[in-house]
């Protein structure tokens, strides 16, 4: 498995240097996986404009289409924070190379992800209990509709950013990656 992490608004100040992007990716490189970061159009030294979702959902494609040449015939993963969930989870929902996703932080607030109700791909949701762009009723409402294995962890006393709480955030992806997926880092 090799795995793609999608990174939080640009326009916010969000690129792939964001922790709780490089923690994701951290942990599951600590797994074996080959990861790849990359930032949205526009954002940092990338060429392009940000597009509201539409264009950074083709940046997403084009970062699986990258990791698939590179790992042939090895099953990928979404990974995402913030906005980067939204986008990255609907690309990866759409891909049939894709076979798990991760969402952290989803902005479930203001962000339509209606799109997971016809994705039956097993996913994590890690999200803070005080998270102010994603509350955690409306959450667990949203997946409640969606189909497959869906799994949810609040890390208590956590905002957004997870701020102090990342090792907890390590700890839910590495948990579910070992229970779900007994060797992620077998490259077949």
């Amino acid at each position: 498995m090799a795995a793609v992490v999608c990174h939080p608004h640009p326009l916010f100040g969000g690129t792939m240097h964001n922790k709780v992007v490089y923690q994701a990716a951290k942990s599951l490189d600590a797994l074996g996986l080959p990861v790849l970061r990359f930032n949205f159009r526009g954002t940092g030294m990338s060429e392009g404009k940000h597009d509201r979702g539409e264009g950074e959902r083709g940046d997403a494609r084009a970062a699986l289409d990258f990791l698939a040449a590179e790992y042939p015939n090895v099953p990928l993963l979404v990974a995402g924070f913030s906005f980067g969930c939204w986008v990255g989870l609907r690309a990866g929902c759409e891909d049939a190379r894709v076979t798990s996703l991760i969402g952290l932080g989803a902005p479930v607030n203001n962000a339509d992800f209606s799109y997971l109700a016809r994705c039956e791909k097993p996913k994590l949701f890690v999200h803070g209990a005080n998270d102010i762009y994603g509350a955690v009723d409306k959450l667990k409402s949203v997946v409640s509709t969606v189909p497959g294995e869906n799994r949810i962890v609040i890390v208590e006393d956590a905002d957004h950013f997870f701020v102090g709480k990342l090792d907890q955030v390590d700890t839910a992806i590495t948990n579910w990656m070992r229970e779900k997926l007994p060797d992620p880092g077998k490259r077949s």
